[in-house]
């Protein structure tokens, strides 16, 4: 007797938009820090996580408070690999659909996209979150409540 296996979740409209977006936008990243600031400015506008952020009072464009722009992170620091545009989403839907399978869902939601950017950029998706005034913690404390 064989284990029936659960569907893959398909993805939601509002997922599958930032997914889009980010697709066309990232080729345009010189940096791991400027595609971190490419996904966000994606999810700042849809979905539970797009209400969180603009809940937060994430803005648009990085408080620029010292004159250095977000999309300068990556060449600043050292010895970090670039991801391949397409690798970047494919990694990210990849995490985001593993995220949303895990919890039975039957759909991808944004809050899946967000976790998957946040497993694959890691530190400069933080880094770009502090810059626009907010950080992981408080993010996830505003999507839970």
């Amino acid at each position: 007797m064989s284990i029936p296996m659960s569907p893959t979740p398909e993805l939601a409209p509002d997922a599958a938009m930032v997914l889009g977006i980010a697709s066309t936008a990232l080729p345009f990243a010189r940096t791991p820090g400027a595609a971190a600031e490419r996904w966000l400015r994606a999810l700042r506008v849809h979905g539970q996580v797009g209400e969180a952020l603009q809940a937060l009072g994430v803005s648009e464009g990085p408080l620029d408070e010292q004159g250095e722009g977000v999309e300068d992170l990556g060449e600043k620091r050292m010895g970090q690999a670039s991801i391949d545009p397409e690798e970047g989403v494919r990694q990210v839907t990849e995490k985001a659909t593993c995220i949303a399978g895990e919890r039975g869902a039957g759909e991808v939601a944004t809050t899946d996209v967000l976790m998957g950017v946040m497993h694959v950029y890691g530190a400069d998706f933080d880094h770009v979150l502090r810059a626009h005034g907010t950080d992981r913690d408080e993010l996830i404390e505003q999507l839970g409540s």
